[in-house]
């Protein structure tokens, strides 16, 4: 090897070193930084997986309760698991509510639906479509449009918008909910059925499906 290639290895690495000793604490700073946000990463996923696993486990707490007509302890349970702001502690609310109006305890079914937080939109509409049946049974078609909105999600929803417009005198738009409905519903499905014949309560004409020869 050439003495000019030796010295260039050797200033080459007295500027690696150089470097090290100007750059090191900020680079051991950034690998700290990376483990621990890794670790933190790891440790909050962790955590959400045990609090996910223990509202499962406090939703089949509430279930059994109610099979076994515990109406109190369920409710107890299912008021606890709501601070989750899990699907497990909208779920159990509904179950409660469930159980309330077999209950024939209308009020107190609104007050736990109307308690229910959640992020998931499939379970937002559900909530809000047996809410707005139960403020309609309760004499508030205002109520329950309100919460409704002017474009509900979900047939059951939509149906029941129509159900508030029909109670409220607004005919035509209680028509409109209802044709809407219907197209959101399979031709098989009894549901669709009775919304034929609200429509039609309305002045209404239900399209009939195609049929193939």
């Amino acid at each position: 090897m050439a003495i000019d290639d030796l010295l260039d290895e050797h200033e080459q690495s007295e500027r690696v070193r150089g470097w090290l000793r100007q750059n090191g604490a900020g680079l051991f700073a950034g690998v700290v930084l990376g483990l621990g946000v890794i670790a933190g990463w790891q440790w909050w996923q962790a955590r959400q997986l045990g609090q996910q696993a223990q509202a499962g486990l406090q939703y089949a707490a509430v279930v059994s309760s109610l099979k076994a007509n515990n109406l109190g302890q369920a409710k107890a349970v299912s008021s606890a698991l709501a601070s989750t702001g899990t699907d497990y502690a909208a779920l159990a609310a509904m179950q409660v509510a469930r159980a309330q109006i077999d209950g024939e305890d209308r009020d107190g079914a609104i007050a736990t639906l109307r308690g229910v937080q959640t992020k998931n939109p499939a379970i937002t509409a559900v909530v809000n479509a047996r809410l707005a049946r139960l403020l309609l049974d309760a004499g508030k078609p205002k109520d329950a449009l309100a919460l409704l909105g002017d474009k509900p999600d979900g047939a059951a929803a939509i149906e029941a918008r129509g159900d508030a417009l029909f109670a409220l005198g607004r005919t035509d738009e209680a028509r409109t909910a209802y044709t809407q409905a219907m197209s959101k519903l399979d031709v098989a499905t009894p549901q669709r059925r009775l919304v034929e014949l609200k429509l039609i309560q309305v002045g209404g004409s239900p399209a009939r499906p195609e049929t193939r020869g």
